[in-house]
């Protein structure tokens, strides 16, 4: 249930603020488009049936998330901004995991008519910020808008290869190096935290907790909030021969799994990389960072470091995770289990 603590905020106002039900669709987009970037790619943007959007290699890659409020996100803790600059960020992720450079956003929000038009214009701006920042070029080319009960955003992303093959969860072989690109656990951590000491003594997110949090554990936090992915990584680490990669979302032991099972391989981490609080390390997701694969004799490209090796499996235990040779349990996020395993 929505409290007065996780309400929509917005720019304050000396009068009612401004919302969704005191304006038309229309008028609202009207508000919105002009704060939302345009994409170099595109031929046709906002205001026909669809946007037309340059694809010069003849293919492209194309995937899509959603945040709803509860499940994914607290009101009481994200800004709008914030919202719209995860929601960019974790699809331009996903694009430069297959090695792409992200292109086009389209961008789809239901809320409740009573959300103050402000946190929509905070969302674009967040969304705007995102490409701007992470993916020169990249804009939003069209979208929806709707009601709902509760606040939720669908971004599609589309990304163009360039000419270059997609590098796919299914490429790493025994003896490449695991290598990963951004942060490791600091979201996690972050998560840790809003639940711990960003709650009033009832276990409600708070507004004022989860600011002096924002203060007082800025690194962590602001990963979980609005994460910044090594995006222009993606591909770089194709042209310097990544055999694998993976947006690393829902945590390094299940993305890392993932990729070893598609493979038919195992991986091996070594403790020693992992930092001193291995588990969260392992189990903890949304830090967005690149995990990628790259033959032994290959240089990592900047930003990369080594976490361990592909190893040989059986067809038995493909897709086994171990550290320092020992099996580990591959805990991480599933949207209908909630976090496993990622304590600590």
């Amino acid at each position: 249930m929505t409290t007065a603590a996780d309400a929509p905020r917005s720019a304050p106002h000396t009068a009612a603020a401004e919302t969704l039900a005191d304006l038309s669709e229309g008028a609202v987009l009207g508000r919105i488009f002009p704060r939302l970037p345009t994409a170099a790619a595109q031929l046709l943007g906002p205001g026909d049936d669809a946007a037309v959007i340059a694809a010069p290699d003849g293919r492209f890659v194309v995937t899509t998330d959603m945040m709803i409020q509860g499940p994914d996100f607290r009101l009481a803790w994200s800004t709008p901004h914030d919202l719209g600059w995860k929601a960019a960020a974790t699809n331009l992720s996903d694009v430069a995991a297959m090695g792409a450079r992200p292109t086009a956003l389209v961008v789809a929000i239901a809320a409740p008519p009573s959300t103050p038009v402000a946190v929509l214009e905070g969302i674009a701006d967040g969304l705007r910020d995102c490409c701007e920042a992470l993916a020169p070029g990249c804009g939003v080319v069209g979208g929806d808008l709707s009601a709902s009960d509760a606040l939720t955003l669908a971004v599609t992303a589309f990304g163009d290869l360039e000419g270059r093959a997609p590098v796919l969860r299914s490429g790493a072989r025994p003896g490449d190096v695991v290598s990963l690109c951004g942060l490791l656990g600091d979201a996690g951590r972050g998560l840790e935290l809003l639940f711990r000491l960003g709650v009033d003594a009832n276990g409600v997110p708070n507004i004022d907790r989860a600011n002096a949090l924002k203060l007082a554990h800025p690194t962590e936090v602001a990963a979980q909030l609005a994460p910044v992915p090594p995006i222009a990584s993606g591909p770089i680490a194709a042209l310097a021969g990544a055999t694998a990669m993976l947006d690393l979302s829902d945590g390094l032991a299940i993305d890392a799994g993932r990729i070893a099972r598609a493979s038919g391989v195992g991986i091996d981490f070594d403790s020693a990389s992992l930092g001193d609080r291995i588990e969260v390390a392992l189990g903890g997701g949304e830090d967005h960072g690149l995990l990628a694969t790259f033959p032994p004799d290959a240089v990592l490209p900047a930003g990369f470091r080594r976490l361990g090796t592909v190893v040989a499996a059986s067809a038995s235990n493909a897709g086994m995770i171990t550290v320092d040779g020992a099996p580990h349990d591959q805990g991480g996020w599933d949207p209908y289990r909630g976090w496993d395993g990622a304590a600590g």
